[in-house]
């Protein structure tokens, strides 16, 4: 059996679901992007500690869709803009402005589900970033390629969504060159799968050999 590297596992507080799946939970992430023609940098912030499901790391600011926001493709977009001013004090004027970029599905074998819709929007001028300090305690401007090198040496905890955002942002030069990209594409639901090969799990996306 090959070694399974560190980002192919479940992130902490993911619980394997011995039971019928469990419904997915709307959910909405922003990936926020600076650097218009120049160095593209991603907003990345770090959950606390304290937190049962993925203390520690860092991950795109989001969170799951509120009831009052409604059903469908507007309440995503209200959620990830919610989101974001909550965990990143930054206001997007426009949710219709969001640019769709992603949607993927927690695995039908962990617990706690997600069906998350991920957004790409530019830092408003004039505005700055910061945490709350109790959801969230740090922050930082990653381009994805260094968010990547810092996971690989210890650095930077992620977990496996994350890991392969940054995998494809890490191929584009700028924010433009994303964005455009992002508005000609059809979005497609990507939902990974869990295989336990002995007491070890691990995660295979859609194509992986054994998926």
């Amino acid at each position: 059996m090959r070694a399974q590297s560190q980002d192919e596992r479940p992130g902490p507080g993911e619980v394997l679901n011995a039971g019928p799946p469990t419904t997915p939970r709307q959910a909405a992430t922003v990936i926020l992007l600076r650097g218009e023609r120049e160095l593209l940098e991603v907003l990345l912030v770090q959950r606390t500690p304290k937190a049962r499901f993925m203390g520690g790391v860092w991950v795109f600011p989001g969170g799951a869709v509120d009831a009052g926001e409604g059903d469908g493709d507007a309440a995503h977009r209200l959620a990830a803009v919610r989101e974001l001013a909550e965990e990143a004090a930054i206001e997007l004027a426009d949710p219709a402005g969001l640019v769709k970029f992603s949607r993927w599905i927690t695995p039908a074998q962990v617990e706690i589900r997600f069906d998350t819709h991920f957004f790409l929007a530019e830092l408003p001028e004039g505005q700055d970033a910061r945490v709350d300090g109790e959801e969230c305690i740090d922050l930082g401007w990653f381009s994805p390629a260094g968010a990547l090198a810092a996971y690989r040496v210890g650095e930077l905890p992620l977990v496996f969504p994350t890991i392969k955002h940054l995998e494809q942002l890490s191929e584009f030069a700028s924010a433009e060159a994303l964005l455009d990209h992002a508005r000609g594409r059809t979005v497609e639901p990507v939902e990974p799968r869990v295989v336990l090969e002995g007491e070890v799990a691990r995660i295979l996306l859609p194509g992986d050999p054994g998926s």
